[in-house]
């Protein structure tokens, strides 16, 4: 990594971790009381008013840059982790990927996991009610099922997204 990276790494991290302190916010705000202050000075005139517009909008602008450079170091740090515990568990390794499909299919999946989740509770309130597991290998089929029209959505989606790129590849061609 170049210098210039880590320097601006190390600065973002810092600025994000305090910018978020209470400290930062009183500062913010005794700025603010400060310039309020100062308005019967200046007569409440149009400089007096476009020092705070001008003042806040450039260290917005510059927090967007540092903020968006910190988050995007932490969602890659924690799709690492989660690929990790993924790959490390039982679960499917198919989900490795599910990062890079396009909205609608992230939308199909998240469905069929909240069918999922419903029935694992219907399934909790008849087995509380009956007192024991009942029907518990129609359930298990039926959650079987709803795993394996996860598993269509995402090699549909992987699909999908082959096609694309290779149509994507042939224009380049």
């Amino acid at each position: 990594m170049s210098k210039l990276s880590t320097a601006f790494r190390s600065f973002a991290e810092a600025t994000a971790r305090y910018s978020g302190k209470p400290t930062a916010f009183l500062i913010a705000a005794a700025v603010i009381v400060l310039w309020a202050i100062t308005g019967p000075m200046f007569d409440f005139n149009d400089t007096w008013q476009l020092v705070i517009n001008t003042g806040t909008t450039i260290i917005t602008f510059l927090m967007v840059f540092l903020i968006q450079n910190s988050q995007n170091r932490d969602s890659a740090a924690l799709q690492i982790k989660l690929d990790e515990l993924i790959r490390a568990t039982r679960a499917r390794n198919s989900l490795l990927d599910v990062d890079n499909l396009d909205e609608e299919a992230l939308e199909r999946i998240r469905e069929n996991y909240r069918k999922l989740a419903h029935n694992k509770e219907e399934e909790a309130r008849q087995a509380k009610r009956a007192g024991h597991r009942a029907r518990a290998e129609d359930e298990s089929d039926e959650a079987c099922e709803e795993i394996r029209e996860i598993e269509r959505e995402l090699a549909k989606a992987s699909a999908d997204r082959d096609d694309a790129d290779a149509d994507q590849g042939e224009k380049f061609r």
